[in-house]
């Protein structure tokens, strides 16, 4: 049994399905409640629901999938379902599902009635190396992607590689994202690895290295005072390019595709500002290109663009903060870009 133990919880791999079921029993919880969507209802729901067959202490709350249902109005629903089924502060929040479902349902459970506890079950590539770790809650308001959150830990994290054999490949991609992200600010290595692995299908063991990363990171600066600012790398112009594809696109893009375009266009500000070659940016962007399809960044959104990074979490006294490479493997925290840089990176990635 693998086993990573983060701030104050355990990270289960391998049989982390069974450890639920032990978790859950051994809790005491007077009543305990699965939030899911449709797609993990479909397919991975029925595989939880064994677990718990026989007991009649629990309920499932279904939302919509997709981003656009981090919100309050979909978090009061939240709240809602849990007054009618009687929840009371020795409940137990599961969160089976993607990063929305992470990210609101830690935020519904904090908040509810000052705090119940919550596990997360990520069933996505993206939840699995990134949501679901860390102890960051949070809901989008005026699609600013979680301007609104809290610092909470789960009790425990249980990981299931079988879940991902459910997903569409463009999921397992948007998951990816994260993790090269994660070699790029910290692991030479494991960038180097995950370039000469399988990329269509991560292993487990990319996966679980993945994790350790980010967990080394989050154990140190659990509230991002310091250096868990590394995990931003890439989502300065990534989120921004994530929301405007989200109002404007038929078809918008997934998280790990908007970050992908965000790494290259920060890979460019850290060539200019930070040090990194032009060598190993001309990697980086090899790397990238050769697994997600170019995006028609247009001149006409960059104001846009511009707006939407403005208002960022991570900004200080009105300037626009970066983390920036300095070289693969290694970061650079703080860095204030201006509007000609951010809008030169942009061009950079559209005139590739």
């Amino acid at each position: 049994m693998k086993t990573i133990q983060s701030n104050s919880y355990p990270i289960f791999f391998d049989n982390s399905i069974e450890e639920l079921a032990k978790f859950v029993k051994q809790g005491n919880y007077s009543r305990f409640f699965i939030l899911t969507d449709e797609n993990t209802a479909k397919h991975c729901l029925p595989a939880i629901e064994r677990l718990f067959a026989g007991m009649d202490n629990f309920d499932v709350i279904e939302i919509n999938a997709g981003e656009e249902s981090k919100d309050i109005d979909f978090c009061i629903g939240i709240w809602k379902m849990l007054i009618d089924f009687g929840a009371d502060r020795k409940s137990l929040m599961i969160n089976l599902g993607g990063g929305v479902i992470s990210d609101m349902g830690g935020f519904a459970a904090s908040t509810f009635k000052r705090g119940i506890d919550f596990v997360h079950v990520p069933t996505t590539l993206l939840s699995q190396v990134d949501a679901s770790v860390g102890g960051k809650t949070g809901i989008d308001i005026d699609s600013i992607k979680n301007i609104i959150g809290t610092f909470t830990q789960p009790k425990a994290v249980f990981i299931a590689y079988d879940f991902l054999k459910t997903l569409p490949p463009r999921q397992i991609l948007s998951g990816l994202a994260e993790m090269l992200k994660h070699g790029l600010i910290m692991d030479a290595a494991y960038w180097q690895a995950l370039k000469t692995g399988d990329l269509n299908m991560p292993s487990a063991e990319l996966i679980y290295w993945s994790v350790e990363i980010k967990n080394k990171v989050v154990i140190e600066d659990p509230t991002e005072k310091g250096i868990r600012k590394a995990l931003n790398f890439g989502h300065t112009i990534g989120h921004a390019v994530e929301t405007n594809s989200l109002l404007t696109d038929k078809n918008p893009l997934t998280h790990g595709e908007a970050i992908a375009i965000g790494m290259i266009c920060e890979a460019y500000l850290a060539h200019k500002k930070t040090g990194l070659s032009s060598d190993e940016l001309a990697e980086i962007v090899e790397v990238i290109n050769s697994l997600y399809p170019k995006y028609p960044l247009k001149k006409a959104s960059y104001q846009a663009l511009l707006k939407i990074m403005m208002k960022d979490k991570k900004n200080e006294n009105g300037k626009i903060n970066c983390t920036l490479l300095t070289r693969i493997g290694q970061c650079n925290l703080d860095n204030i870009c201006t509007e000609d840089e951010l809008f030169e990176a942009l061009d950079y990635y559209a005139t590739l």
